[in-house]
């Protein structure tokens, strides 16, 4: 079985073409959203220079003033050690922050934590928990390691069926490395199924995607 567990930084949008000298302005005023977005371009270097130290000072204003996104970018901040020192429990406690507010990546990054034992002690059952959180808002990530769980017996009773649907669903909603890893997962787990089961596991993955339509 093939495990892929990664992080990602939650990213959205810049404001389009920002003026920098107004965004600074405005993020020195307490603008939430201009602190949060000044984070994020000294965090990928678009617009400014990259500065990790400069990205961690403003995602952690932006997160103290609760934006659940500058929430979960610090804790990648910290689970990386870029502009901080790799803190493993810190990056925890600013994922659960960001988790128990509804933040997809936050919830998804929370559940790897549990499930590699980094910053907290590991527990499958959590991460089969956060996994789930972030797959029903469909992070496709949660949703492959929901298979894996379900493949493996771990924090969740083993059904190879629930594990082929989950990877079924990832082949559907994804392309690129993930989805190649997620048709070598499903197909591993066709090997322990019937044809109805299969069948059924198909259906199961179908259902599952009517029932939570993909954002435009």
């Amino acid at each position: 079985m093939v495990v892929i567990l990664v992080l990602a930084a939650l990213s959205t949008p810049l404001l389009a073409q920002p003026d920098l000298e107004d965004l600074r302005r405005r993020a020195d005023e307490g603008y939430v959203r201009a602190q949060y977005n000044l984070a994020l371009m000294y965090d990928t270097g678009r617009g400014v220079p990259e500065d990790n130290m400069e990205a961690v000072r403003w995602y952690r204003k932006a997160a103290d003033q609760g934006n659940v996104r500058a929430q979960n970018n610090l804790g990648v901040m910290y689970d990386a050690g870029e502009g901080v020192p790799e803190d493993n429990a810190e990056a925890v406690r600013w994922y659960r922050m960001a988790a128990e507010q509804g933040d997809a990546s936050a919830q998804y990054n929370l559940g790897v934590m549990y499930d590699t034992g980094e910053g907290v002690p590991e527990d499958d059952e959590a991460a089969v928990r956060w996994y789930r959180e972030a797959g029903e808002q469909g992070d496709v990530r949660a949703l492959h390691n929901l298979g894996l769980k379900y493949s493996n017996g771990r924090g969740a009773p083993q059904d190879r069926m629930l594990s082929y649907m989950w990877f079924d669903i990832v082949v559907s909603r994804t392309t690129g490395s993930l989805r190649h890893v997620a048709m070598l997962n499903r197909d591993q787990e066709k090997a322990f199924l019937t044809p109805a089961q299969v069948t059924e596991a198909q259906q199961l993955a179908r259902d599952w995607n009517a029932a939570h339509p993909r954002e435009p």
